[in-house]
């Protein structure tokens, strides 16, 4: 097991928000439907090698327009069984870390593809959400520079 420093948690206490559960059912807290997994259904997303990775852009906001930096992009991941994941970073868009993984089954079709790239497992999606970055910052470490990391890796 890696060392665990600065911010990182145990990969067991690691809460990633807005992932999608593999059931069908859900629970809701305070009228915010809540799909978080946990212990084991965390743990084998998180180790699940990627297969192919998908950097993907969609207009910034309610704009019906993508201008370079005036967009959000994240990264599409594709897993041995096909399931797909969309790891992606914002400003309060988590607790432990501002990359968060959600189930692309929610994307919009405003997303539109911008790069592919082959991992054929090499990496697993906790190695995305590591380049993603833990913090974010409008100027410095916003969406386009976390995906551009994961793409990099």
């Amino acid at each position: 097991m890696r060392a665990v420093t600065g911010r990182q948690r145990p990969l067991n206490e690691i809460r990633l928000d807005s992932i999608m559960s593999f059931s069908s059912s859900s629970s809701t807290s305070g009228g915010k439907p809540n799909y978080d997994l946990s212990g084991k259904n965390l743990t084998e997303l998180y180790n699940s090698p990627v297969y192919k990775a998908e950097r993907m852009r969609r207009p910034l906001g309610s704009n019906s327009t993508m201008v370079g930096p005036i967009s959000h992009t994240g990264v599409r991941v594709t897993l041995c069984d096909g399931s797909q994941w969309l790891i992606h970073k914002g400003d309060n868009y988590g607790i432990a870390s501002e990359t968060v993984v959600v189930d692309a089954q929610h994307m919009s079709s405003d997303w539109k593809l911008d790069e592919t790239r082959v991992f054929d497992g090499e990496k697993t999606v906790s190695d995305f959400v590591k380049a993603g970055g833990e913090s974010y910052n409008i100027f410095f470490d916003n969406c386009h520079s976390g995906s551009r990391r994961m793409m990099d890796q």
